[in-house]
C-alpha cells in the first residue's frame, strides 16, 4: 500500500525498519521480519560474507525516499542476490559465457567453477549437458560438486573425466555417461574421505557377451585410499561398477547396480557393503572378491554379506 501526502508518495509504514536501517546488522534484522513476507530462499543459501555484501547493496542502493513497497524491496533484494559472487557457492551452467560464478552470470564449465570456489564451498552445476574432453581435477579440500536436476556430464574423449585429488570432497546428484564405450573409469578417487552420493553413472549399450565389453568403470579408487563412501548411487551398462584397489577402506551402501559384468570388485581392499541392490538386466556377479583379498572381516561370512545386500550374487575367488 502506498501513502500519499500532498503530491508526494511515501513508503508503506511496514518498511520503516528497512528504510531507517543504518548498517548491515540493522538491515539484516529488518528484511528478516516475517511481517514483510519476503522470499529469502536464495538469500539464505548464500554464505554470511555474501549476505553482508547484499545487505550493503540494499543500504547503498536505497532510494532517497526509501523503498516504497515490499515488491520494490523484493526486486532490489533479488537483483543483489543474483549478482553477488559468493565464493562459497559458485554457479555453473552449460553453455554460459563470460561468467563470474554468480547466479546471474554462471561459469560455463565445471573446471571454472572448481577454480573459483573456496575450499569447503559448493559448485552448483546447473541443468544441461557438459561435454568433457579435458579432465576435471577436483583438487580443493572439502568442496562439493552438486548437480541440479538435469545436470549431465558427457565424456567425449578417452580420458578419466573426473579425478578427485582433494580430501573431503563430495560429488552429488550428477549423471555421467559417454558417447561411446571408453576403456576408462568415469571417476577416479585419489584422496581420503571422498563421498559419492546419489549419482547416476552408465555407459552406452554394448552387445553381449559381457566378456567382450570395453572395460569402462563407474568408479576406481587408487591404492590405499581411505574412508570412501558410495551411497545411493545407480550404476548400469558398465563392465564394472567400482574397482576397489588394494588397501582401500570405506563403506558401500544403498547403491543399485545392474546390467554390469561385475558390480563391485574387491581387490585386497577392506570396504564394507550394506543395503546394495541389483536391478534388471542382472549383473554377471554383484560382488567379486578377487584373489589375495582377506578371508577375515569384513569378508569372513559370505552368506551374511549376501543377505545384507539383497541376496547379492558373490564370486569368491580367494
Amino acid at each position: 500500500m502506498l501513502f500519499k501526502i500532498g503530491s508526494a508518495v511515501t513508503p508503506d509504514p511496514i518498511l520503516d525498519e528497512v528504510n531507517n536501517a543504518q548498517n548491515v546488522t540493522e538491515m539484516r534484522a529488518a528484511i528478516t521480519n516475517p511481517q514483510l513476507g519476503l522470499d529469502l530462499t536464495l538469500f539464505n543459501s548464500l554464505s554470511v560474507t555474501a549476505q553482508e555484501i547484499v545487505l550493503e547493496e540494499l543500504l547503498t542502493g536505497r532510494p532517497d525516499f526509501g523503498y516504497l513497497t515490499v515488491a520494490d524491496l523484493q526486486a532490489a533484494l533479488d537483483t543483489a542476490v543474483n549478482e553477488v559472487v559468493d565464493t562459497e557457492n559458485i554457479r555453473v551452467r552449460a553453455g554460459s559465457t563470460d561468467g563470474n560464478g554468480s547466479i546471474a552470470r554462471p561459469f560455463g564449465s565445471i573446471t571454472e567453477g572448481i577454480n573459483a570456489v573456496a575450499p569447503g564451498g559448493t559448485v552448483h552445476i546447473g541443468s544441461g549437458i557438459y561435454e568433457v574432453t579435458t579432465q576435471i581435477n577436483v583438487n580443493k579440500t572439502g568442496i562439493t560438486l552438486l548437480g541440479e536436476p538435469g545436470a549431465e556430464i558427457l565424456l567425449r574423449a578417452e580420458i578419466i573425466p573426473i579425478l578427485i585429488t582433494g580430501s573431503d570432497v563430495t560429488v552429488r546428484g550428477l549423471t555421467i555417461t559417454s558417447d561411446i564405450p571408453y576403456e576408462r573409469e568415469f571417476i577416479q578417487i585419489g584422496a581420503p574421505n571422498v563421498k559419492l552420493i546419489e549419482n547416476t553413472v552408465f555407459g552406452p549399450e554394448q552387445p553381449p557377451p559381457m566378456d567382450n565389453w570395453v572395460v569402462n568403470r563407474a568408479v576406481v579408487s587408487q591404492v590405499n585410499t581411505q574412508n570412501v563412501l558410495l551411497e545411493r548411487n545407480t550404476f548400469f551398462s558398465l563392465r564394472t561398477g567400482m574397482y576397489i584397489n588394494p588397501g582401500t577402506t570405506g563403506e558401500i551402501r544403498d547403491n543399485v547396480v545392474y546390467n554390469t559384468k561385475g558390480g563391485f570388485l574387491v581387490d585386497r581392499a577392506f570396504t564394507t557393503f550394506v543395503g546394495n541392490s541389483w536391478g534388471t538386466p542382472p549383473n554377471e556377479f554383484d560382488i567379486v572378491l578377487l584373489p589375495g583379498t582377506t578371508t577375515e572381516p569384513p569378508y569372513d561370512d559370505i552368506e551374511r554379506l549376501s543377505q545384507e545386500n539383497n541376496n547379492a550374487n558373490i564370486s569368491d575367488q580367494r
